[in-house]
């Protein structure tokens, strides 16, 4: 009889972060029967439909049984205004004595028949590689992001122990190894530049990296070749690329109503293949009422369809006092907004999409690469600047619109918008290489592509081949 494996899984409770962390341990159990995975769930006071949505995707799973931890005190909500990263590592530190409570328990309640094999953490959860040490547990890095914002991480302390302090803006292009060209300062994750925390949180746990004993990456080689090959320096732990990981059903979002849904995918069924352009920004992607226009203008000059998922920071949003004057009538059966949220995943498998107008979070661009549908760049946070210029600069995946736009920064005129949605159209070449790069990730996954190795690698580092 074979015997059972556990592997504990810490994610970070935000929908961002679960979607793949969950994917990636309904993949594991499904690839090898010898698995069974814990996942314990943290609640963050700000993110409550995680918890729904974690229970949806595991209710049919009986190998993976979820914890739920002690809620914890957070923060004070200032702290996530001045740094959203140094709040989430703050929040993550308040729970590591229940974290560290549930996997010794976990470990005395284990039978002779099942043994835990280790820690499967989250970016931000690193600092718990503590609880697994002194437990005898080897920890392993479960990263959402991407190989290059890896190559980043593991390159920050050393330059931390050269220069002591945070970015700035008018740093000179920053040399990553693993990164094709030179970066510039302005497209690096916001976290670096803010000396209020979020430098000092992402250091902190860049510093964990190698301690480590494989690091998990929602990507695949194929996409991202000369990172991967870049780890081979005999310092950095095992990395296994493991993707795409993606919930082709998309989250279930309580914001979005039947009819609401179904008016969108009725006037999707309408439009000619290939002929709408939508915009659609993420959880954090509102803007303001000048911002709004100016998109509103650069859509209807473009003359192109388009479907736009609006969230805006001005209460009804949808009214004419918000958009240009006359705008509803004059794009008439050629646009579509929707207020607030829209089923994101569904819309891009649609054929009459032609392009994606996006934050350039990376389960969005791993979303848009498998169904096909080139990228126009509009980051807003967290490190999209970086994976913006990467899809534009170094994988030729993605048609610019801006890389280094921040929330709050600068205006994003409608002549550049117009442009930008013009050329996602009509750029046949990004199309051709974004829908063979989606070829690419369906093959990675099939038995015998990289990642389906790589999963099968990591497994047999994990547990062995008995």
């Amino acid at each position: 009889m074979k015997q059972a494996a556990e592997l504990i899984f810490v994610p970070v409770p935000g929908v961002g972060h679960l979607v793949s962390t969950l994917e990636f341990a309904k993949r594991l159990i499904d690839r090898d029967d010898r698995l069974f995975i814990k996942i314990l769930s943290m609640k963050f006071p700000f993110t409550s439909t995680a918890d729904a949505y974690t229970r949806s995707l595991t209710a049919s799973q009986p190998r993976i049984q979820i914890i739920d931890l002690p809620q914890v005190d957070p923060p004070p909500s200032l702290d996530l205004s001045v740094s959203t990263e140094n709040y989430i590592y703050v929040f993550i530190e308040k729970n590591i004595p229940n974290v560290k409570k549930a996997v010794t328990d976990i470990v005395s309640s284990n039978s002779g028949s099942s043994h835990v094999v280790g820690l499967v953490l989250d970016f931000f959860c690193l600092s718990m590689i503590d609880v697994g040490t002194e437990l005898n547990l080897p920890s392993y890095l479960f990263l959402t992001a991407n190989l290059g914002f890896l190559a980043l991480m593991l390159c920050l302390p050393t330059r931390h122990n050269q220069i002591g302090t945070e970015f700035s803006e008018s740093d000179p292009e920053f040399f990553i190894p693993g990164i094709v060209n030179p970066v510039p300062s302005g497209v690096l994750p916001s976290a670096v530049f803010n000396k209020h925390g979020g430098y000092t949180a992402y250091v902190k746990l860049a510093q964990r990296f190698r301690d480590t004993k494989g690091i998990m990456v929602n990507s695949f080689r194929e996409l991202e070749p000369y990172a991967f090959d870049s780890f081979s320096d005999g310092q950095t732990p095992p990395v296994y690329t493991i993707g795409p990981v993606l919930d082709l059903k998309g989250p279930p979002n309580p914001a979005l109503d039947e009819a609401q849904h179904d008016n969108i995918m009725k006037w999707l069924d309408d439009q000619p293949p290939l002929s709408v352009v939508f915009l659609c920004f993420g959880s954090m992607g509102s803007f303001d009422e000048t911002q709004v226009k100016e998109m509103a203008l650069g859509l209807e000059s473009s003359g192109h369809r388009f479907l736009w998922s609006l969230r805006s920071r001005t209460p009804n949003a949808l009214a004419d006092d918000v958009l240009p004057e006359g705008f509803f009538d004059r794009i008439k059966g050629k646009g579509m907004i929707c207020s607030g949220w829209a089923p994101q995943v569904e819309v891009l498998a649609h054929k009459a999409i032609g392009g994606f107008v996006s934050h350039c979070g990376w389960n969005s661009i791993l979303e848009s690469l498998w169904h096909g549908v080139p990228i126009v760049t509009w980051p807003i946070y967290a490190e999209q600047q970086l994976n913006a210029y990467r899809m534009v600069k170094e994988l030729g995946l993605a048609v610019e619109l801006r890389l280094d736009y921040r929330n709050g920064s600068n205006l994003v005129m409608a002549d550049e918008i117009e442009r930008a949605v013009r050329r996602v159209v009509d750029d046949h070449e990004v199309r051709k290489k974004v829908k063979e790069m989606g070829e690419m990730a369906r093959k990675a996954l099939m038995d015998g592509g990289s990642s389906f190795n790589s999963i099968g690698q990591l497994i047999e580092d994990m547990i062995g081949t008995s």
